[in-house]
């Protein structure tokens, strides 16, 4: 807003309990020793495949929300490039004396032999209820009393909703 540029890259989250979850449910691994035997190389293998399984769909779907937004130029969490910036960035900040050594109780899983963060400890890997909302914006200068709909899962922002961004290059649907 203030004539600044800020790239909107699109990321994909690659680390974590829910893709290995998802490999050890679809290869029957029911502990660590299992996933000794087919290896940590061939694991991680089927951890990165997983997880770019969707996301021809997942693009589809975002830019169906009309979030503008750069899936070509993408980041991954499991991309080298970007875990070594991640280091690289902890490392500034460890010289600069800026790391907190202490110790803090943590969720842990025995059948992972991992730690757990707050949304693994908190989810369960349940299937819980995620309330949306749907609304319309009329148009006001069309005499066919046309809405636009929107959906969104944060509906305490509406109230300070000033406009509706629509794109003009994307067919919209009348009904």
């Amino acid at each position: 807003m203030k004539g600044h540029h800020v790239e909107r890259k699109f990321g994909w989250d690659c680390h974590g309990l829910p893709i290995e979850f998802e490999i050890d449910k679809i290869h029957k691994i029911k502990s660590s020793v299992d996933r000794e035997e087919l290896g940590v190389r061939r694991y991680n293998e089927l951890c990165r495949e997983i997880v770019m399984r969707y996301s021809k769909e997942w693009e589809k779907t975002v830019n169906r929300f009309g979030r503008w937004i750069d899936f070509e130029n993408d980041y991954k969490t499991m991309d080298k490039n970007y875990m070594e910036s991640v280091w690289w960035t902890f490392k500034q900040i460890f010289n600069k004396d800026l790391v907190y050594r202490g110790t803090k109780i943590m969720p842990f899983s025995t059948a992972c032999n991992t730690v757990l963060s707050n949304f693994e400890a908190g989810s369960n890997y349940k299937e819980v209820p995620d309330p949306a909302v749907m609304v319309t914006f009329p148009v006001l200068e069309d005499g066919q009393q046309t809405n636009f709909m929107a959906w969104t899962t944060t509906p305490w922002t509406l109230p300070s909703n000033l406009a509706l961004a629509v794109n003009p290059k994307m067919d919209y649907v009348r009904w």
